[in-house]
């Protein structure tokens, strides 16, 4: 399946237009998000506030991964000099990531997905899985042993991080942490700086799940991995409400659409969703759309599924 056997050239340009405009909302709506939620705890700090808050964060830092993968694919602003120094110091290097590195990684994965060439396989290749296994690999993240795996990688050689694979090099490690420290000092130019352990705790325990949760979601549990058809080896998922601020920021949840046309920046991806669902490209292609997480998660584990039976079962 081509873009072009479903849209014409004229709607793919349409699409395809970036806006310098919608990529500084972007980044801007993001980092009045982290304000307000550091603005909040600050006024009322207590336990529910600083769970929520971590919560909060942890999906703005995912957030700001993603628009750095749009730097990497040059579409979040029109020019390449705003998504190199936009993307590296406002949304890479926030979350010890690299613009330049991933996107380069990343285009990888765009040629060959679909394909045993993949170089992403491991992150979603033995789904589904068990329901131990599941439960195993989240107790890992939220226990911190990923996150402190991956920042250790990170700070100390610099080899890896959460948006590389194995085996890739980022040299950002300097200079995300001079964007954590400037992070840091301005909040304690308001007189909070202690509330940036909120931004490390967010960081190291939760998000890696949220980022695992993502993953599943995209190629996890699909019909065909290996099929070059992206409606049989990707997933689009439409979140729930209450999911959208921590698993899906700035519109990541269209993955299918990202891989038809990965030059349509993310902010346009909602609409050509729309379009292609009026074409008719998903009929008979139902298990391409996830409905919420909890769907997405069902698959990939299926143990879950028939708990969920056995209770109805049981009442």
């Amino acid at each position: 399946m081509k873009p072009t056997d479903i849209l014409s050239k004229h709607e793919i340009a349409g699409f395809t237009q970036r806006s310098d405009a919608l990529g500084w909302w972007m980044v801007i709506s993001n980092w009045a998000i982290i304000a307000l939620t550091f603005s909040v705890i600050a006024v009322w700090t207590n336990p529910i506030t600083l769970l929520l808050g971590a919560l909060l964060l942890a999906g703005r830092q995912l957030g700001l991964a993603v628009l750095m993968h749009e730097a990497g694919h040059k579409t979040l602003f029109k020019t390449d000099q705003l998504n190199c120094i936009v993307g590296q110091w406002l949304c890479a290097y926030p979350v010890l990531g690299d613009c330049l590195a991933y996107g380069s990684s990343h285009r990888i994965h765009h040629r060959t997905a679909g394909t045993p060439d993949d170089p992403d396989l491991p992150n979603y290749q033995s789904y589904p899985i068990t329901k131990a296994s599941f439960l195993r690999k989240l107790k890992r993240d939220f226990s911190g042993q990923t996150g402190i795996k991956l920042l250790a990688a990170t700070l100390v050689s610099s080899r890896r991080n959460m948006m590389l694979r194995e085996g890739e090099q980022t040299n950002a490690a300097l200079q995300g942490l001079v964007v954590n420290a400037l992070l840091f000092l301005t909040l304690a130019g308001f007189g909070v700086g202690e509330l940036y352990l909120l931004w490390l705790i967010a960081y190291v325990f939760v998000y890696p799940a949220f980022a695992r949760i993502r993953q599943v979601a995209e190629h996890g549990a699909v019909v065909d991995l290996f099929h070059a058809d992206p409606r049989l080896n990707t997933r689009t998922t439409l979140p729930r409400w209450y999911e959208r601020p921590f698993i899906s920021p700035n519109f990541v949840n269209y993955h299918l659409e990202h891989h038809l046309l990965a030059s349509v920046p993310c902010y346009r991806l909602p609409r050509l969703h729309r379009q292609l669902e009026a074409r008719g490209f998903y009929n008979g292609h139902q298990t391409a759309i996830g409905r919420g997480y909890w769907d997405v998660i069902t698959r990939a584990v299926p143990e879950f599924v028939q708990e969920t039976a056995n209770t109805q079962n049981n009442r």
